[in-house]
């Protein structure tokens, strides 16, 4: 564990290979514990705060945009395209605002823009598509090439963000394992929230643990008593000793269903440790394809999310 004195060296200093050195150390497993995970607690009680991007600006040594890192299908999925940073189709969806309900001051806004015209990104599905012709971001810790910025293999990750109203927005805070970018069979996926923007006070959290053998799926609604539009909210999951538990405002899930605490077995928690893999965060704005095109207003044909924070806790 990482003492609490940490600093964020991503910005201030670089390591190796241009690298950030907080990216270096966090590639390092966390050591493990003997004892018990107390679910019912503060998830970062006792622990200290490895990671900490509070978005004044938008670091391209830790993030990049654009389809879905993977060495699979194209990377694209929903009815919008995934922008890089420089944008895509004349719209660039990433930008850092300033917002005095962020607990700095500023956030990360990613949007998602109507283009309505054919378009042109290289191995979209939906250029000459009319209902698809949507321009959106994707921000990841991952590259097709394999290699991602910032991973662990434990922690608590946190992200504090606030949902668009819309009929068809879809965004998500989740992780993917390092070692399922060339894998996609052996792929990992903790959807720690996905939201649809017409239900403010309902979202899904996840975990996939893709391919056979041993294909492995669980999830749960989360009802909150907040609507998600209008506030931030804080959506976690603590991945530890081979178990993930997803929390709302630093409290466990109850899952609906069991009336119980989610408690979700990682089933290759050995196979990530025995070859050193790590998880990867991304932040979505993406667009369902679940329902049929409803009729948008003009202010429909724009929408926002917004990110204050991402934080992990070792």
């Amino acid at each position: 564990m990482m003492k609490p004195g940490w600093v964020r060296r991503d910005i201030v200093k670089t390591g190796l290979r241009g690298l950030p050195l907080c990216t270096m150390a966090s590639l390092m497993g966390i050591e493990r514990s003997n004892a018990a995970i107390d679910a019912t607690a503060d998830p970062t009680q006792g622990r200290a705060l490895i990671f900490d991007e509070p978005f004044k600006e938008i670091n391209g040594r830790i993030w990049n945009g654009g389809p879905k890192a993977t060495t699979g299908p194209s990377g694209f999925y929903g009815r919008s395209a995934f922008a890089p940073l420089s944008g895509a189709e004349g719209f660039k969806p990433y930008e850092i605002i300033d917002d005095p309900d962020a607990t700095g001051g500023t956030a990360l806004q990613i949007s998602a823009k109507y283009i309505g015209r054919t378009m042109t990104v290289v191995n979209y599905y939906g250029n000459n598509t009319p209902d698809y012709q949507w321009i959106s971001g994707n921000l990841q810790a991952g590259s097709r090439s394999g290699v991602v910025s910032i991973g662990w293999a434990q922690g608590y990750f946190e992200a504090r963000m606030k949902f668009p109203r819309h009929p068809l927005t879809w965004p998500a805070f989740w992780l993917l394992n390092r070692d399922g970018i060339a894998n996609t069979k052996r792929s990992i996926e903790v959807d720690i929230v996905e939201q649809k923007g017409f239900e403010p006070n309902l979202y899904g959290a996840y975990l996939h643990e893709w391919g056979q053998p041993g294909e492995h799926n669980e999830g749960s609604g989360v009802p909150t008593s907040v609507d998600m539009t209008q506030q931030y909210c804080r959506y976690g999951v603590l991945i530890r000793d081979g178990q993930c538990i997803p929390y709302f405002e630093r409290k466990p899930i109850i899952n609906p269903a069991t009336n119980q605490i989610n408690i979700w077995t990682l089933t290759r928690a050995s196979e990530m440790e025995r070859t050193g893999d790590v998880f990867w965060p991304l932040l979505t704005l993406a667009l369902r394809t679940d329902v049929p095109a409803p009729q948008l207003t003009e202010a429909q044909k724009l929408a926002h999310m917004r990110v204050d924070y991402v934080r992990v806790y070792g």
